[in-house]
């Protein structure tokens, strides 16, 4: 019998894994104060009238897109994809890239900032015996997920390079996903990089990748540890908002 691994981390009000102006905030309205709501939609009632004197629950949020486990669509990194064609919104997310055999690779060991290379990435394959196939759906372990819920997630892990990360799409991947803040490095690291070489190539490198080869990313997954390298099937569809940069999702690893 299979078993269902959530991969997801829960949108929490305040948690303080994203920059000041993205962290969500999330208003509760308990069934005390939904009783009080209920009484616009139907004149006379009163508390009495319902059991317990209790009402409806209900949740108000303030939150970015790429708040907890999210995928970005190829229009987060720019407004082109595939070298000129107008970039896919995550309402336009193939459904059928959605489910997929999942191959997950552990970069943990690498020190935080590391940018991986091809080389890298067919090492990690080799280890396991593995040729990546098209429809693949591309995991990586990165070192932050230890550090989710505190401020030192943001500047932990490793990313992809650009190289990197055309090289796992040319073997026909869609979607790839990271237990990081981002699929590329640590901003930081970039900064300094960028700051010291004036080389402008190497910022936001893994996402700008999308500008050659649109393709959809997951960010923030948890759990990674607790699946195999490969011999799982992956879900992941992301939540249908209009004309936006990213959706959250639920991601599940079928696990036989």
């Amino acid at each position: 019998m299979s078993k269902f691994i959530d991969l997801s981390v829960a949108i929490e009000s305040g948690l303080l894994s994203d920059p000041p102006m993205m962290i969500p905030k999330i208003m509760y309205v308990d069934h005390t104060l939904g009783a009080e709501s209920m009484k616009a939609f139907y004149p006379g009632l009163t508390a009495s009238d319902l059991p317990g004197g209790l009402g409806w629950a209900l949740e108000i949020l303030e939150v970015s897109t790429h708040a907890g486990t999210h995928m970005d669509a190829p229009w987060h990194y720019h407004p082109t994809q595939d070298r000129g064609k107008p970039a896919l919104t995550i309402d336009q997310f193939p459904l059928e890239w959605g489910v997929g055999n999942g191959v997950k690779l552990d970069f943990s060991e690498q020190p935080d900032g590391y940018n991986i290379t091809i080389e890298d990435v067919q090492s990690k394959l080799n280890q396991i015996d593995y040729t990546l196939k098209p429809g693949d759906v591309f995991l990586a372990q990165s070192g932050a997920a230890p550090y989710w819920g505190t401020p030192e997630y943001l500047v932990k892990g490793c990313g992809f390079s650009k190289a990197a990360t055309l090289w796992i799409l040319d073997q026909g991947v869609h979607v790839v996903g990271t237990d990081g803040w981002s699929w590329d490095r640590p901003l930081p690291f970039q900064a300094e990089e960028f700051s010291r070489t004036k080389d402008a190539s190497l910022i936001w490198e893994g996402h700008f990748a999308g500008i050659d080869r649109g393709y959809f990313q997951i960010e923030k997954l948890a759990n990674l540890d607790k699946i195999p390298a490969m011999g799982f099937r992956f879900y992941c569809f992301p939540v249908k908002i209009k004309g936006a940069s990213a959706g959250w999702i639920r991601a599940v690893a079928e696990v036989a």
